[in-house]
């Protein structure tokens, strides 16, 4: 059996393969009813949805009559009857239902002028449902006309045709497949050093032997956010990929510690929490050469657009693990060396694009002689660059499928 083949199968029987990304994007959005409510409190009125998967939503109120508006893209209500949710006095009537193609609409008919003050939705790491919370708060009814109307929202408006405006995902035989090649570091950030050996020259002269990997095993067409020695801020290096209609990133790192051993390839995936203080430190290190450079991108993101991104998030993160898990099968295959920990997570900010999966790999640490070693001999890059190209095959067989699945 070619390795090819182990790996795919491998995705498939750990439930990483098509059927697993079937589940993550079973379409619509649930609302769990017995979770869910519209409660009184003081002077404000609750609104609680458990939802089984984060979706962009909307909260606004309109007068004569006053009513609270909540729109969402998409919810399944099933059978649900509306007034199992009402627990309120303040409240005359709940209706739910679609009422533009794509979109999904909640009513919540109110007794006097409750002014909307706050919406939060939190998403659950785990298994990726969402908590909404609205809280409408009593006021004078010309505060509450003065307030009522939709917001303006880039984004919210259907095209004229009427078809929901939504993002197709990549299927089988849709063309190459676009990976996006980040060489970490350059310029003014050299990364880590250890024995003569920079890792912003050791990550570009293999990005350049792994895009032609690809090239040669067709089906792939290859892209690199830098082609020499020059610095990219961060921020830049998530845009490239957009500009260039990347189907994937994959940021190529090799660090070096100063306490403890690390050794071995591991792959690292989004994640606002670190898995481990390891992780958050590595993260720290490798943002720190924008922060240097004078760009810091914490705190950049527009409350609203943050809430929008972050739920985006709740697809293309199922697709990146299967990502790191893909490219982790490959280079096994071969019998390099991988750590003993090869899954992680991290907030790093060039994982940070909403909508296209992205992995960094540490091919190794400088501070390993073992490590050093291998990413200076060509044959040994040779064979890495093989497993990820067996491992890119194999997860992209396995993502069209499943973008299939979400397009019936």
């Amino acid at each position: 059996m070619s390795r090819f083949i182990r790996i795919f199968l491998a995705l498939v029987v750990s439930g990483f393969g098509a059927g697993a990304l079937a589940q993550e994007f079973s379409g619509l959005a649930r609302l769990d009813v017995a979770a869910s409510g519209i409660t009184d409190k003081g002077r404000s009125v609750i609104v609680d949805l458990k939802l089984s998967q984060g979706v962009p939503y909307r909260a606004f109120t309109l007068d004569a009559p006053r009513r609270l508006v909540l729109d969402f893209r998409e919810v399944d209500w099933g059978d649900m009857a509306p007034r199992e949710l009402d627990q309120s006095e303040r409240v005359s009537n709940v209706r739910v239902g679609g009422f533009r193609p794509g979109w999904s609409r909640m009513v919540i008919d109110l007794e006097g002028p409750f002014v909307l003050k706050t919406t939060a939705v939190s998403v659950d790491a785990t298994d990726g449902s969402a908590d909404l919370e609205v809280v409408l708060r009593q006021d004078t009814p010309e505060a509450f006309a003065a307030a009522a109307g939709a917001p303006d929202m880039p984004g919210w408006d259907l095209p004229a045709d009427g078809t929901p405006a939504r993002m197709i995902p990549r299927g089988a035989g849709d063309g190459p497949l676009v990976v996006v090649l980040d060489p970490g570091h350059g310029g003014i950030d050299p990364g880590a050093e250890k024995g003569g050996a920079v890792e912003k020259d050791l990550m570009l002269s293999f990005a350049r032997e792994l895009k032609e990997a690809l090239i040669r095993a067709g089906g792939f067409e290859v892209v690199m956010t830098r082609e020499e020695d020059v610095f990219v801020s961060l921020e830049r290096r998530v845009a490239l990929a957009h500009q260039m209609g990347g189907h994937l990133m994959i940021s190529l790192h090799a660090d070096a510690v100063t306490e403890g051993q690390a050794t071995g390839v591991t792959a690292y995936v989004l994640s606002e929490s670190a898995s481990d203080k390891a992780s958050a430190a590595l993260a720290e290190r490798h943002d720190r050469g924008d922060i240097l450079s004078g760009i810091d991108l914490h705190g950049t993101d527009d409350v609203v657009a943050d809430i929008l991104i972050d739920l985006a998030r709740q697809e293309t993160q199922p697709r990146a693990k299967v990502l790191s898990e893909a490219l982790i099968l490959g280079i096994g295959e071969f019998d390099l060396p991988i750590n003993s920990r090869p899954i992680r997570s991290a907030g790093f900010s060039v994982l940070k694009s909403p909508d296209i999966p992205s992995v960094l790999l540490e091919l190794g640490f400088l501070s390993s002689p073992r490590d050093l070693e291998n990413l200076k001999d060509a044959s040994w890059r040779q064979k890495l660059a093989q497993g990820i190209v067996d491992g890119l095959k194999a997860w992209s067989i396995a993502d069209a499928a499943a973008a299939e699945l979400v397009r019936q």
